[in-house]
């Protein structure tokens, strides 16, 4: 396992250090994707987990991006990614979520996996760590209930638009996996709306839920890089965030 994740630290320096070297204006992790507002139904999970997101049922607005890592051709194969900001269950608080595609199983789920089509499962790579410091991976996958997301973004936006864009959020702690929640896509959003989004996994999350590892650490310098080179406005400064992550604490 810390071979995994010594492999996938690796992996996510070199990618940032090409995309700064070669992007300007734009995302350069992953710089092509679609955003939409949505809505949040958690159902909570069988045993509490210490996180008030996923131990009180409720309905939550989100705003949803669903993207590309590389930016490969449209219908190829690319690193594909979810990124859900959860407003509330706290007015006010910003709760970033963010999901890569991976491999499957207890270890590969660690490694970022290139797929071909968005209908797939995507995983938070490492843990986080509640509030009664248990500690979980989360993901989202395809609800097979629901209608296609297809092999493009804009096949994505068509299913969206016709009520059949679902992502089910779920939590893995070792073999089990529980599925807590419905993500659905409402509308999407217009291109410069998209492009002023500003999504922080490290310092825009609450102290009952939050990410802990070296890769989840190395994110909070290279969002805030991307986000200051393309003229974003990043999150606010959350040195204790940061160190929580660091620190695995």
């Amino acid at each position: 396992m810390r071979i995994a994740a010594t492999l996938t630290a690796a992996a996510v320096a070199a990618a940032v250090a090409v995309r700064v070297a070669h992007s300007r204006d734009r995302r350069f992790l992953h710089p092509d994707g679609r955003s939409f507002t949505g809505d949040l139904e958690v159902w909570g999970t069988l045993e509490p987990t210490g996180a008030e997101l996923f131990d009180r049922p409720g309905r939550h607005p989100v705003t949803l991006r669903i993207s590309k890592g590389i930016g490969t051709r449209p219908g190829r194969a690319d690193i594909l990614g979810v990124a859900v900001r959860v407003h509330g269950p706290v007015a006010g608080r910003r709760h970033d979520l963010l999901f890569s595609t991976a491999g499957r199983g207890r270890v590969l789920r660690h490694v970022p996996v290139p797929r071909g089509s968005f209908d797939t499962v995507y995983g938070s790579i490492l843990p986080y760590r509640t509030g009664s410091g248990r500690t979980f991976h989360l993901g989202v996958q395809a609800d097979p209930d629901a209608g296609p997301l297809g092999r493009t973004l804009e096949s994505v936006v068509a299913a969206a638009r016709h009520d059949g864009g679902v992502l089910l959020l779920a939590v893995a702690d070792g073999s089990a996996v529980e599925v807590v929640g419905r993500l659905r896509f409402g509308a999407e959003l217009a291109t410069k709306q998209d492009a002023e989004l500003a999504f922080d996994p490290v310092r825009n999350v609450p102290a009952d839920l939050h990410p802990v590892g070296l890769v989840h650490g190395s994110r909070a310098l290279a969002y805030r890089l991307s986000q200051r080179w393309r003229g974003a406005r990043p999150a606010t400064p959350n040195p204790a965030a940061v160190v929580r992550t660091n620190l695995h604490r």
